[in-house]
């Protein structure tokens, strides 16, 4: 894991300096982090690049994972879908088995922070433990909830009620609340082994790997296999493409833990782009982040066809690359690509191919467009800002209605 001053070259030594200040303050508080899995997914590639950083400054900072059945993650994958507005068959029993498994957490799982640091629903109901322990319990919500299934809000809304205070990641997911809120948006690591620099070898022998055409352009989406994704319309869009420019699309991405739809929209991703040579649909493990580096330095475009999205790292990845982004404008892709200037937005299947098509044709503009987003994502999006914003955080908790000076 790399030092704080080797952030320096992206940051400044002010923003450093500025990070061990809010640290000493924050030192006597001890920083408990709950998810619902260790690997895979945008909260665990956050929290395993933030934690080893918030320790190097002298914070107590821990992660602890829920534990849950089959059932259980199938339940909170259609919360997850819900939550999105996506329209999903929300049973009785489906609550009920999320009830069980949270009361079992509840039982199982040692609490011990001074701030309970929740993301997402899935440990969300931990909070019934807050009377029973002195602390200052923060929900994270990582999801776009501007418009959510009621049932499942309403459901959950219950426990948001009990924290003493609700993080988002834009202002658009912000709901009406009775506590607190802050809006902080998610980072990238540029010095992780998905975005460090990489040598043209190691960007040719992943391509070989992998049995890809180093000559003829590359159209990737990275991202795990989840219909909000919708991988089988960036294959619709690239064949639209491929009628006018030749070309090859690479789906890559892989699974969670707590997704268990995923097999399902590889099987159908894999079926739908069987009989066409270009299109090459990657599985690969978890950790491949050397992998999807190369992967996303040797694309010509990058593109995010997310039906909802609560940010998507894998647009700020692109645009930290230099790469020319072609995105859906749902969600915190938005706060990432500003349309004609770090990247192209597009509403529809059809105005996906019709971007795509434009920077293959135009590599001056494509250029351009990747040289603007790699500044955008060094001045907003990189994890020293996002652990900055999360220690001011973690102070305010203490500190209501004080001026805290750097």
């Amino acid at each position: 894991m790399p030092l704080l001053k080797e952030y320096e070259p992206f940051t400044g030594p002010q923003t450093i300096e500025e990070l061990y200040l809010l640290a000493e303050k924050t030192r006597p508080r001890v920083i408990q982090n709950i998810n619902s899995t260790a690997v895979g997914g945008g909260v665990a590639e956050i929290l395993s690049r933030m934690l080893p950083l918030m320790q190097e400054l002298g914070v107590n900072a821990k992660w602890d994972v829920i534990k849950g059945g089959e059932k259980f993650f199938k339940v909170t994958k259609k919360f997850h879908n819900a939550l999105h507005g996506k329209s999903e068959e929300i049973t009785q029993e489906d609550f009920t088995v999320f009830d069980e498994a949270s009361e079992m957490n509840r039982k199982s799982m040692e609490l011990s922070g001074d701030i309970i640091f929740i993301h997402d629903p899935q440990p969300i109901a931990l909070v019934l433990q807050k009377n029973s322990l002195k602390a200052k319990w923060l929900w994270r919500c990582h999801i776009d909830v501007s418009n959510p299934d009621p049932k499942v809000w309403n459901f959950l809304r219950p426990f948001i009620d009990l924290y003493d205070a609700a993080v988002f990641s834009a202002q658009a997911f912000s709901p009406e609340l009775p506590i607190r809120q802050f809006l902080i948006t998610p980072s990238i690591d540029p010095l992780s082994d998905k975005n460090k620099e990489l040598s043209l070898v190691t960007i040719e022998s992943v391509l070989k790997k992998f049995n890809l055409d180093l000559e003829k352009p590359i159209v990737t989406q990275v991202s795990r296999f989840d219909y909000l994704k919708d991988p089988l319309g960036v294959i619709e869009a690239f064949e639209m493409v491929q009628r006018h420019t030749d070309c090859q699309l690479v789906l890559v991405g892989g699974t969670a833990t707590d997704d268990p739809e995923s097999t399902e929209v590889l099987a159908k991703t894999l079926d739908r782009a069987s009989g066409n040579p270009d299109i090459h649909v990657l599985a690969i493990p978890s950790g491949s982040d050397i992998e999807i580096n190369a992967l996303q330095r040797a694309s010509s475009v990058v593109v995010q066809k997310s039906i909802k999205e609560g940010f998507g790292l894998t647009v700020a990845e692109a645009l930290w690359k230099g790469r020319p982004v072609v995105a859906s404008a749902v969600g915190g892709i938005t706060l990432q690509v500003v349309h004609k200037y770090s990247g192209l937005l597009c509403h529809s299947i059809e105005g996906t191919a019709h971007s795509i098509k434009q920077l293959l044709q135009n590599p001056e503009y494509a250029k351009k467009l990747g040289e603007n987003g790699r500044e955008h994502v060094r001045q907003n999006f990189l994890l020293t800002r996002h652990l900055k914003e999360y220690l001011l955080l973690f102070l305010s908790l203490f500190h209501k209605g004080e001026i805290i000076y750097l």
